[in-house]
């Protein structure tokens, strides 16, 4: 199948904004739709994409993409509703994106030369300081923008990567470092009791995270291929096992 043309794909994206328009009028659930309450369903439909990823199914992909494209447009037309000079539109969303992407690609879109891949991520992390900066943000920790409620394994994963980037020593990733003095060893509790003292298998799959990026691996998608092996052992185990299945 060709790949529609620009003005082709806008028209698109114009037929959906009319469709969400008329959702939020005309359907029930749809008007009752919140941020909160939309909340799950941009999480269940982003891990919905990734499995279709995995699958390498791209059928799946392009449906799932649409179904995270709905999640964005929803949130951006209940915002749009607002009157109290916080709205914005599915439009500013686009516009500002846009604009975040020419201002963190100059060897694109202006007249700097860059020697590869790492270099073009150190001036995005550059530009952004900058940024923050220029919003009086300055003092800020690189570490403010990170999603705390993510998932574990890539949370400390993008912790340890904020941190490296802003030069915090690698030994910092060593909670047992001084002795064990903030977690416990062999899965004991942290030696200050404390209500947030990590055990010493806490302490060790933070420092495991810190040896797979080293790696130039993911952790969570690591331990995600892991698990997807496991399950097909069981699977093996379960279609070999006398009366199968078990009910």
């Amino acid at each position: 199948m060709d790949r529609p043309a620009g003005a082709d794909q806008g028209a698109a994206l114009l037929r959906l904004v009319a469709v969400m328009d008329r959702l939020r009028t005309e359907c029930p659930w749809d008007a009752r739709q919140t941020h909160q309450s939309l909340a799950p369903f941009l999480v269940e439909e982003t891990y919905e994409t990734i499995d279709a990823i995995d699958r390498g199914d791209l059928g799946d992909l392009r449906d799932e993409l649409g179904d995270v494209l709905l999640q964005v447009l929803f949130h951006s037309r209940i915002a749009a509703e607002r009157t109290d000079g916080t709205g914005f539109t599915i439009g500013d969303v686009a516009n500002g994106i846009a604009g975040k992407l020419v201002r963190r690609h100059p060897h694109v879109f202006a007249d700097v030369s860059v020697s590869g891949a790492d270099e073009v991520k150190k001036n995005w992390d550059q530009i952004k300081a900058e940024e923050r900066a220029a919003a009086g943000r300055a003092g800020d920790s690189v570490l403010d923008s990170v999603p705390m409620s993510q998932p574990a394994l890539s949370l400390a994963a993008q912790l340890q990567g904020r941190a490296e980037r802003a030069g915090a020593p690698a030994q910092t990733a060593d909670l047992l470092a001084d002795g064990g003095r903030e977690a416990g060893r062999d899965g004991e509790a942290g030696r200050d009791d404390g209500p947030d003292a990590v055990s010493g298998i806490g302490a060790e799959l933070f420092a495991l995270v810190a040896r797979s990026r080293a790696a130039g691996l993911d952790p969570e998608l690591e331990l995600r291929k892991a698990a997807r092996i496991y399950r097909d052992r069981v699977r093996a185990w379960e279609a070999a096992r006398p009366g199968g299945v078990p009910t």
